[in-house]
């Protein structure tokens, strides 16, 4: 496969990526809106189910970078994802602060992964979003760690973030496919 095709396919493959991570954050975001006033057994599934996701995302974008894309961060991001999904199903019998710590610690890491990978790959177009993303990540997850330690610890903070999160990957994804075209 010459360069210039696998180049094609991955950005194909990514801009597939995009959309359906577009898709899951807007769905998981409505619905740990919806439901995560307390920790509860729905609260808990939702919680471990989007870093397990994001695992699952970073495997797919993984396989399909080829020799077209820079892959080490994406290992980074992967281990992050899995690490994060055990924190945090050993956090929620602690409480909404330590789920907060977890999921702040989780965002300020991979969103700098974020945009260590979307840097690389600002050629490849619809770049912009994910480094605003990354960068947004990185302070909200300060955001959460400090609100942990404060009266008004809250877990649909994080619907909103990750609802945030989807709007960027749609946006990214809006632009690779115009760029395809």
């Amino acid at each position: 496969m010459s360069t210039s095709l696998a180049t094609r396919s991955s950005t194909q493959t990514l801009r597939t990526l995009y959309f359906v991570r577009f898709g899951f954050a807007v769905v998981w975001a409505i619905l740990t809106i919806a439901i995560a006033r307390t920790i509860n057994p729905g609260t808990v599934v939702l919680l471990l189910i989007y870093p397990l996701f994001d695992l699952a995302a970073a495997v797919i974008d993984f396989r399909s970078s080829g020799t077209t894309r820079a892959r080490t961060p994406l290992y980074v991001n992967m281990a992050l994802s899995l690490l994060t999904a055990i924190g945090l199903a050993v956090a929620v019998a602690s409480g909404i602060p330590s789920v907060l710590r977890v999921w702040g610690a989780w965002a300020i890491t991979a969103g700098i992964v974020q945009l260590i990978v979307a840097i690389q790959r600002y050629r490849l177009g619809g770049q912009w979003a994910m480094i605003l993303s990354g960068g947004i990540s990185v302070l909200a997850g300060s955001s959460f760690i400090l609100m942990a330690g404060g009266a008004k610890a809250s877990l649909t903070t994080v619907g909103g973030y990750a609802l945030l999160g989807g709007v960027f990957f749609g946006i990214s994804a809006f632009r690779l496919a115009a760029k395809g075209k």
